[in-house]
């Protein structure tokens, strides 16, 4: 081996070790995912116990660091790191406390956490005691269902709802138990088999009684939009963490002043088109304007090539050709227009639009809702210069801003390239255009107030509805699509307020960094692109390059109310 030169890695606990933080925020990520992935029952105080540890590990070791002696970019992820290892302890902890006030519905999440984290460390199986536990889990649901059937048990309906999504997730870990043993342990087949399908038959009755009794879901009970308010409280948490510097009640105060904006914009188009002042009127001769059945795919095709040959021609941001030449088109199905009633984007694009076996009002709503006039402010949103050329840049710049993932960023741009071309005055000319583009604002306006006021406990999802029906003029089954999606569980409390936040965000930096003539237009959006998913707030730090600290809170007032 002599004139060979082997190189040794230094090992994380040595005092030599430095650990970038791009790679200290990629690590975070995955042990996270790792952690998660093994400690996998939600309710589990196991793993409550093991997440609050690491964030904890990970917090002091991030505060230990110097500050003062990272580059701009560093403090940047040192302050997205500290919100997130911050917020999912807060989030983690008001999860135990909702779980706990729920547990009454779940009398058997002991046995199954018992046995499921016995089967994750591969631990020896005694098949007669295993039966035991197993059939106590069928014993314990059956009187659940009893009690919850003849009203010896109550909850509200969000907390029920809640709970019949743990039931569900505990019944998934009884299956597992069987998928796991069955077949290859002679013990577990003769004990076990038996009293595990009498238990997951158990546990699913109960849920259902759940949802019936206490949710109030009957055949088909998918469609009610049910959602779980968290709190001005927590919406604060939230907010701090968004590095968004407004309570709630101003940004409620917010929403309405842009509102009363689109609303003159919208009255004006409407006396172009010779409905006056009553702007509806023009909004549902919009409504009409929906291409024929089969056409859709190629009425999104040539607004995608009109998004992106207009950002190229003015020269407004860099769209490598694979970005523009490599996305698909899928058509969206049914099921899935429940909850996204209109196109969805990012690596390529999905479209709505009625299938042959819906009903016929919903089929007629449907097409009003998807006419061309509001696809046109849509589908560039979801492509170029949107969500898809996002997509191809977070994939291969600053990769490791991923995990901090908020809506401001994603879906700000994407509103804020609407915002760009409407102010331009030459993409948007047509009234019947600027009708179907105001919708939108009003849309992202709505969306602010009625996702505040849910959270706020101030709103029902009916009330929802009704604002996006009666305010905004959407179709009854769009408007239950949108309201859905937001209170289902699978996006942030914030995420719909993040649209136009976001997007007025980008509209001010960009107005900011414009006039001090440091950055084109051009290198202003690529470098926004090129820097990776962040706070607005802190995009702007890095542009003017603003002083920050370990301490740092939100400040900017982008908007003045």
């Amino acid at each position: 081996m002599d004139g060979v030169w082997v190189a040794r890695p230094i090992p994380a606990g040595s005092d030599d070790f430095q650990e970038s933080m791009p790679d200290r925020v990629r690590r975070v990520g995955l042990d996270m995912d790792e952690i998660k992935r093994y400690y996998r029952v939600s309710v589990s105080p196991q793993r409550h116990q093991r997440l609050r540890a690491f964030l904890s590990t990970e917090l002091d070791a991030l505060f230990r660091l110097d500050f003062d002696r990272l580059s701009k970019q560093d403090q940047v992820d040192f302050l997205q790191l500290r919100n997130y290892l911050q917020r999912t302890t807060q989030q983690l902890q008001a999860a135990r406390e909702l779980n706990t006030q729920i547990a009454p519905l779940f009398p058997f999440a002991d046995i199954v956490v018992e046995l499921s984290e016995a089967r994750e460390a591969v631990r020896p199986v005694d098949g007669a005691d295993l039966a035991e536990k197993v059939n106590a889990v069928a014993k314990l649901a059956e009187q659940a269902r009893e009690d919850v059937a003849a009203g010896r048990m109550s909850a509200s309906k969000t907390a029920a709802f809640k709970a019949a999504q743990i039931i569900a997730e505990l019944q998934d870990h009884l299956e597992e138990l069987g998928e796991f043993y069955g077949a290859y342990d002679p013990s577990f087949d003769w004990w076990v088999a038996a009293p595990l399908e009498q238990a997951v038959k158990a546990v699913q009755e109960h849920k259902a009684a759940v949802e019936h009794h206490l949710v109030g879901l009957g055949p088909g009970g998918q469609d009610e939009i049910i959602g779980q308010p968290i709190g001005r409280e927590a919406l604060l948490v939230e907010l701090e963490a968004e590095m968004i510097a407004y309570s709630p009640e101003e940004l409620l105060t917010l929403a309405h002043d842009v509102w009363q904006w689109c609303e003159v914009q919208m009255k004006q188009a409407s006396r172009e088109l010779g409905f006056g002042d009553d702007w509806k009127r023009a909004l549902d001769h919009v409504k009409t304007q929906f291409v024929a059945p089969g056409a859709q795919p190629a009425l999104a095709k040539s607004l995608a090539l009109e998004g992106a040959a207009f950002v190229k021609q003015h020269d407004l941001v860099t769209v490598p050709r694979i970005a523009d030449e490599t996305y698909r088109a899928r058509m969206m199905s049914a099921e899935l227009q429940k909850v996204a009633p209109f196109f969805l984007g990012g690596a390529g694009i999905l479209i709505a639009y009625p299938l042959a076996d819906m009903p016929h009002d919903l089929k007629r709503m449907v097409l009003r809702g998807n006419n061309r006039h509001f696809a046109r402010a849509t589908v560039f949103h979801e492509l170029v210069p949107g969500h898809r050329l996002q997509h191809y840049y977070t994939t291969r710049y600053n990769t490791h801003r991923g995990l901090f993932s908020t809506p401001f960023w994603v879906e700000g741009w994407a509103l804020y390239w609407e915002m760009l071309l409407w102010n331009r005055g030459d993409f948007f000319v047509s009234a019947e255009d600027r009708v179907g583009t105001m919708f939108w604002r009003m849309h992202r306006c709505a969306r602010i107030i009625f996702s505040l006021k849910f959270h706020l406990g101030q709103w029902t999802p009916q009330q929802c509805v009704d604002l996006l029906v009666d305010g905004v003029g959407h179709e009854r089954a769009t408007a239950e699509g949108e309201v859905r999606r937001s209170f289902a569980g699978d996006y942030p409390p914030l995420y719909q307020a993040g649209y136009l936040l976001g997007a007025l965000q980008f509209d001010t930096l960009r107005n900011e960094v414009l006039r001090e003539g440091h950055l084109s237009e051009k290198q202003f959006h690529d470098d926004v692109l090129r820097g990776g998913i962040m706070p607005v707030e802190m995009i702007r730090a890095l542009f003017l390059d603003l002083p920050l600290s370990p301490d740092y809170k939100p400040q900017w007032r982008f908007y003045t109310i």
